[in-house]
């Protein structure tokens, strides 16, 4: 069930009013068999694999907590193993088992080991960093084990962030299946604004986008030029609007109840270099790579070399739990380096600036920070997008092709308008984008609706209408799923 299908539409206003009128201590059992009927919307069968690592993950919390010493690094070791292992079946093991039927067949060996025919459960990576992040935190002694297996259940399967995150911890959340929500209005305004805003960026951007960047990427070699420069910038712009539409749409939902999920973005495209982007991109992912990766590895407080790998192998990683390709593991490899880059070009690039004059007039030396920093994370984003590295390489090595001279950039222009959007729609796609910058320019999302309230109510519902207005009659209404539940 698609959060921007007319299912949820329906699906959302009934349980959000039978959990206000269910009595408190049926409220968990509530919203665990709502969030267990949304999921099975998608494959019935494959409630079972999520079953089987929540008890995973549940026992392994009790046992953790009532032993000592070495046996409980051991039942954290198996936690971690058995989790694991259910996400490298369904989603990496023919990733790796092609790779090493490939070089058998190359030294001509026997390899009788094939390909399984299982369709990965939605959201599955999603399920598994969240478990892991309550066995580590229980093992750590940050967090004491839950005894109520339906409240850490409701705290694998909660449904607004049930299948794309944010990726909850243990300590944020589970608490809060304890506590008492009555309905509070300005509660309930709030979360429903965040959510309408979800959706704007999904349905009049993201989805409108999708149709140029899906032409694109479906056969790349058809173009050259302007028409793959914009497949490149309007993908960037796309899954940015796809994936925090989705977080905005489930933080939302859950605050309407009462609950308060983690912030996922926070205006990554007004970031002055890719350090701070992935500070304010996927919050929670990056987080959770942070403390249980990048930190354990010894962070920053080891040699500088040794930082550089620690830097490097967390970003490779986060490419691989992105998808069972290596043009993801190639992307997050990417990431990496633009990271070690920047702290090694650090201070030559501080005295360039200085040299140029930059440092006088710091509103261009922003604002061109800001570009530069979108267009670094866009040209990554050629890996993401790509089925294969031939058609990675094929887009990054044509980008310039016609552009030498006039007539080439003349026809490459005309090409944009055989991709699906004509100039109405295209203009349309690029007003609903400065709008959204306009807006989230304005203040970081939380505030701007604390601030918008305080503004006079001829501005503050004309905006309303104007955003609502482009939901109705400019959004793309053909259930194109997030993004991120392939992952």
């Amino acid at each position: 069930m698609l959060f921007n299908s007319f299912s949820f539409l329906i699906f959302f206003p009934t349980v959000t009013i039978l959990y206000f009128l269910i009595p408190h201590k049926y409220r968990w059992f509530f919203l665990l068999m709502a969030s267990c009927a949304l999921y099975m919307a998608y494959i019935p069968i494959y409630i079972l694999v999520l079953a089987l690592t929540i008890a995973i993950d549940y026992t392994a919390g009790l046992l953790i907590e009532r032993t000592e010493g070495r046996k409980r690094k051991v039942w954290l070791v198996m936690s971690i193993l058995s989790t694991c292992g259910v996400l490298f079946i369904f989603k990496y093991f023919n990733f790796f088992n092609s790779d090493l039927a490939r070089v058998a067949q190359f030294f001509h060996w026997n390899y009788p080991i094939g390909i399984l025919s299982l369709i990965l459960p939605i959201g599955l990576s999603f399920h598994t960093f969240q478990s892991l992040s309550y066995v580590i935190e229980v093992y750590r002694g940050n967090y004491k084990a839950e005894h109520h297996f339906g409240i850490y259940a409701l705290y694998v399967m909660f449904y607004p962030q049930l299948v794309a995150g944010p990726i909850e911890r243990p300590g944020n959340l589970i608490h809060q299946f304890y506590e008492k929500h009555t309905y509070d209005d300005q509660r309930v305004m709030d979360g429903l604004k965040l959510m309408v805003w979800g959706f704007f960026k999904k349905v009049v951007i993201a989805d409108r986008l999708a149709i140029v960047v899906d032409q694109i990427y479906k056969d790349p070699t058809q173009y050259t030029g302007v028409p793959l420069i914009a497949g490149v910038l309007l993908f960037g712009i796309q899954i940015y609007c796809d994936f925090s539409g989705y977080s905005d749409i489930a933080i939302g939902a859950a605050q309407v109840m009462g609950f308060r999920l983690r912030d996922n973005f926070n205006r990554p495209f007004h970031s002055t270099s890719m350090a701070e982007f992935w500070r304010r991109w996927h919050m929670s992912l990056m987080s959770w790579f942070r403390d249980y990766v990048y930190i354990p590895l010894g962070g920053n407080r080891v040699g500088r070399w040794r930082w550089y790998f620690n830097i490097f192998f967390t970003f490779t990683l986060s490419g691989l739990w992105h998808g069972a390709a290596w043009t993801f593991v190639l992307w997050g490899a990417l990431n990496g380096c633009y990271l070690i880059v920047s702290e090694w070009t650090k201070n030559l690039r501080g005295r360039w600036v200085q040299e140029m004059g930059f440092n006088r007039i710091p509103s261009i030396h922003h604002g061109f920070q800001i570009a530069f920093t979108f267009l670094l994370f866009c040209f990554t984003m050629i890996l993401f997008r790509s089925k294969s590295f031939s058609d990675a390489f094929y887009v990054i090595t044509h980008l310039g092709t016609g552009l030498g001279n006039a007539e080439g950039v003349k026809m490459s222009f005309k090409t944009l308008y055989d991709l699906g959007l004509d100039r109405y729609e295209l203009i349309l796609a690029l007003v609903s984008i400065g709008l959204m910058e306009w807006v989230e320019g304005i203040e970081p999302l939380r505030n701007m609706r604390k601030m918008f309230s305080e503004r006079p109510v001829l501005f503050r519902w004309g905006m309303y209408y104007v955003v609502i207005l482009f939901l109705i009659f400019f959004g793309e209404y053909n259930d194109h799923a997030f993004i991120y539940f392939q992952f």
